[in-house]
């Protein structure tokens, strides 16, 4: 299957409207991770927070060989973009009127859920994901809309970078693709999707994985 078919298959399971932001990561594995993750889920952009492991913006990042090689080459379909600061990064969110929600093993933020409880559906979303050992930083947390958490079970409730946005990224682009299907069935029945009513939602989006 050739590149351009291959986007064209896919181009139903993009969100767009919808990004990952990293908040100053210390290690390129996870950041290479992290963009797996987003290439997998249909995540439109990447933001990237300063970061000892600090990526450059798209025209760069798709070329570093390095990140290429453990990124399994999904670095060169996801774009990225780079901030200096925290508060750089969230004053150009709310100009572009995007709900920030942070993620935190702790509560924190003013709303705090759990993710399996929230409703991700806004029309244009940025999720955050902190630093590998301090976490999300105050001044995030301060702005953000929303306080999410993951729930777990084990002694240690902490996820590497890799982990967490694996989780997280998959349950919110599963639930904003159905909330658009739920609201574009003719669109997507005119495209030869009706077989979305016999299928479930995830059979739906395997079917459509290599």
């Amino acid at each position: 299957m050739s590149v351009r078919e291959r986007v064209r298959q896919i181009k139903h399971l993009q969100n767009k409207y919808f990004i990952c932001v990293l908040e100053k990561p210390d290690n390129l594995v996870n950041v290479a991770s992290a963009i797996r993750n987003i290439s997998a889920f249909g995540v439109t952009k990447l933001y990237v927070v300063g970061g000892a492991s600090t990526l450059e913006d798209f025209k760069s990042s798709r070329i570093n060989k390095h990140l290429s090689k453990i990124s399994v080459g999904a670095n060169k379909w996801v774009f990225v973009k780079h901030f200096d600061t925290t508060n750089e990064c969230l004053a150009h969110l709310k100009k572009n009127l995007y709900t920030s929600v942070v993620t935190s093993s702790h509560n924190k933020g003013n709303k705090n859920i759990e993710l399996y409880e929230g409703t991700f559906t806004q029309k244009r979303l940025a999720v955050w994901f902190g630093n590998e050992s301090n976490g999300i930083s105050d001044e995030a947390v301060k702005d953000a809309d929303i306080c999410i958490q993951i729930p777990m079970g084990g002694i240690v409730e902490s996820l590497n970078l890799g982990t967490s946005t694996g989780i997280v990224l998959s349950y919110i682009s599963y639930q904003r693709l159905k909330f658009v299907y739920s609201h574009n069935k003719v669109r997507f029945r005119s495209r030869g999707f009706g077989k979305l009513k016999m299928q479930s939602w995830q059979d739906f989006i395997n079917s459509h994985r290599e």
